[in-house]
């Protein structure tokens, strides 16, 4: 069932969104050649204490996992698309990395994710990240009243198809509130005029995931988790979560 929201609401998702923003900020200074993928967990989980949040992911298992998602944040290296548990992995230089986030405060939940290299960015990583990240504003441009939930899908998919890049189908963005992932689901490619009718009040969180290599193939990794692509070829991920508003959308999850 789909919750259409108050606008009191939507400011309290707004509080939930500053601490997620704030956490992935935190992770993005701290990525360095040579940091483990666990300290960045430990940054973000600093974060959120500090704010008096709660993580959505920490404890998480949904149908398709074997255990609880173990960490505050999911942390993809190069062939991860999504759902990379931090371990004791140390960054090098030109990995490019994808953090999800999430955080619960006073029951309200906001989630987003960001991509970025560490170090220096291969070419071919910097286009890859610029158009998953072109395909979000996309999709955020098209979530107005009015509109169906298609829209979105087929602005993120367009843009992804059109530089060459994979898509990997049953995973995109989803409706949240006070649980990290409700109705609707918001694929990242559709066709047109096609879904639920968007209204002031609802809340999606947008997310495109793309893979360099063109193709939407990809596996689970043995820890349970983990997406990665089929071919070995680099992924990316962004996020935001957005309000649909009478004034336009409203993303919760800015910094």
């Amino acid at each position: 069932m789909v919750e259409i929201k108050t606008d009191a609401a939507l400011d309290a998702m707004r509080v939930a969104g500053r601490v997620v923003a704030d956490a992935l900020a935190a992770v993005r200074a701290a990525a360095a050649p040579g940091v483990r993928l666990l300290e960045l967990d430990e940054v973000a989980r600093t974060v959120l204490d500090e704010a008096g949040a709660t993580s959505p992911f920490l404890g998480y298992r949904p149908s398709f996992a074997s255990t609880p998602f173990p960490a505050v944040i999911c942390a993809s290296v190069n062939d991860a698309i999504v759902h990379g548990i931090p371990d004791n992995s140390r960054l090098r230089d030109g990995d490019l990395v994808s953090i999800d986030c999430g955080a619960v405060v006073d029951g309200w939940a906001g989630d987003a994710a960001v991509s970025f290299a560490v170090g220096t960015a291969r070419p071919e990583d910097q286009r890859l990240m610029d158009v998953t990240e072109q395909a979000l504003a996309a999709g955020i441009a098209a979530a107005v009243v009015g509109a169906r939930i298609g829209d979105i899908s087929h602005a993120i998919g367009g843009i992804g198809r059109a530089a060459g890049y994979g898509i990997p189908d049953d995973f995109g963005g989803h409706g949240i509130g006070r649980q990290m992932h409700e109705d609707p689901p918001v694929p990242n490619k559709g066709r047109p005029n096609r879904g639920f009718v968007l209204r002031h009040g609802l809340v999606i969180a947008i997310e495109p995931m793309f893979l360099a290599g063109g193709t939407n193939g990809y596996y689970t990794d043995h820890d349970g988790w983990t997406l990665r692509t089929m071919d070995a070829g680099r992924a990316a991920h962004f996020e935001h979560t957005v309000a649909v508003t009478d004034e336009g959308p409203r993303v919760l999850t800015m910094p």
